[in-house]
């Protein structure tokens, strides 16, 4: 009788921790069924461990010289193993044009537009039908499409075209810095916002609710290709500006006559694009590429060095056979001694040590940063960055963006890692590309 007794209550504790432990038996467990989370690798990218280093001129820029180093440290990151080439950025284009004809057409064609979701419930506003096969010979969507094409008094030879006029892209952000503000925090006392936001015009308006914080933008996307005749005056450079973009042979040269509102556009279009993959999935939709800033460009050039000239960890230009060790200007005007004319195939010289190609020269790249001459004694220590949202009306000083690497055109002081240029956000040249980042959720290899 001893025994089965002491067995019961040997089975009714075993079923009480049993079934406490869903619970945490009282104690502290933190929220249960979160797993253990990993995040893959992006194709296109490689990692860029946190760090620290001695940001500013190193002693042969003359230009910056009387500029003081300082030390920061940097999150990790993912970043674009090349510039965005013409193929990439390509995709972006077509996106844009498709998802511009679809809506034309669903004005007339309900399929091309989804209006409920799965469970039958109202979707407001409707969202594009990517399903739905698009003919752009179909009879039935002639007349829908005819607006998205070149009117025909301004055909060159009658030829009908996309009108490129018309490529918008709007998309919407949270800004973040003015929502941190003190004066915009909520007031639990009252229930309310008591602060005031500017928008992209500079307008002031009373935070009504979080909403206030949303701001949008409506860009033009299609590269300025012109600007391989306007850069170079007196110059032959009509089959740059007309195939450059477009000729397949030009595929993997890196974008360029891209302005830095369409740079920042495409980073949403591409975090929109993956995201929209991962929810359709059911997985974490918390990616967000963008534009990287510049500190996070200078670090991720000296790849895994500290005091390096040029992203290859040396003070030369040449390597022990004499060969140029990227695509910059390297003898007055003898572009081609370093295996390319102007622009070259991405991934041409060898990477630095983070695995990063053309981190010097072939085209400047745009960061996400706000030009001042005295950035580097005023910004933060950590994860550094200055940001400005420059207004119309603003004076063409406060829309000066940081552009880093140096290009085809430019001599060898301009393609060391320190250097610091800029360009005016609303400008497209042939020197200028982009390239990505994303953030890696704190993890560490």
């Amino acid at each position: 009788m001893r025994k089965i007794l002491f067995l019961g209550i040997i089975i009714a504790t075993v079923f009480s921790f049993s079934s406490c432990s869903k619970s945490g038996n009282g104690e502290l467990t933190g929220v249960p069924g979160r797993g253990k989370w990993f995040e893959p690798a992006p194709y296109g990218m490689t990692f860029v461990h946190r760090g620290s280093f001695n940001v500013g001129p190193n002693d042969q820029d003359a230009t910056w010289s009387s500029t003081p180093k300082k030390t920061v440290s940097v999150d990790a990151f993912w970043m674009d193993d090349t510039e965005i080439t013409n193929n990439e950025y390509r995709q972006f284009v077509m996106w844009v044009r498709d998802s511009i004809a679809r809506t034309l057409i669903g004005e007339q064609y309900p399929e091309f537009m989804i209006s409920e979701d799965r469970d039958g419930n109202p979707v407001d506003p409707p969202r594009i039908n990517w399903d739905e096969k698009l003919e752009w010979d179909n009879p039935d969507y002639v007349d829908a499409l005819e607006e998205l094409y070149i009117p025909e008094n301004e055909r060159f030879f009658n030829k009908k075209e996309i009108d490129a006029r018309k490529l918008f892209y709007s998309y919407y952000w949270i800004d973040f810095q003015q929502a941190a503000k003190r004066r915009n925090m909520y007031n639990y006392e009252t229930q309310s916002y008591d602060g005031v936001v500017y928008d992209e015009n500079g307008v002031e308006s009373q935070i009504e609710n979080r909403s206030s914080f949303i701001f949008g933008d409506h860009v033009n996307i299609y590269p300025d290709t012109l600007c391989w005749i306007r850069d170079f005056t007196y110059s032959y450079n009509e089959p740059w500006a007309t195939r450059y973009f477009w000729h397949p042979g030009f595929d993997d040269y890196p974008a360029v006559g891209i302005t830095w509102k369409q740079a920042k556009s495409f980073c949403h279009w591409r975090t929109k694009l993956h995201n929209e993959y991962l929810n359709d999935r059911k997985e974490a939709t918390l990616q967000d590429y963008r534009l990287p800033t510049e500190v996070e460009w200078e670090y991720a050039s000296l790849g895994e060095t500290q005091l390096s000239m040029y992203p290859w960890g040396g003070y030369y230009t040449r390597n022990d056979e004499g060969e140029f060790l990227a695509n910059f200007k390297p003898l007055r005007g003898n572009y081609v001694e370093d295996g390319g004319m102007a622009t070259m195939e991405v991934g041409s010289y060898e990477p630095n040590g983070f695995g990063l190609y053309d981190m010097a020269g072939n085209v400047a790249e745009w960061t996400i940063s706000a030009f001042d001459e005295s950035t580097y004694m005023y910004m933060n220590d950590f994860n550094p960055n200055f940001e400005y949202n420059a207004k119309p009306d603003d004076p063409p000083a406060m829309k000066r963006k940081v552009i880093r690497g140096g290009s085809w055109k430019d001599i060898a002081s301009f393609v060391q890692v320190s250097t610091r240029s800029f360009e005016y956000q609303d400008t497209a040249k042939a020197y200028i590309g982009f390239r990505c980042v994303r953030a890696s959720f704190g993890n560490e290899f």
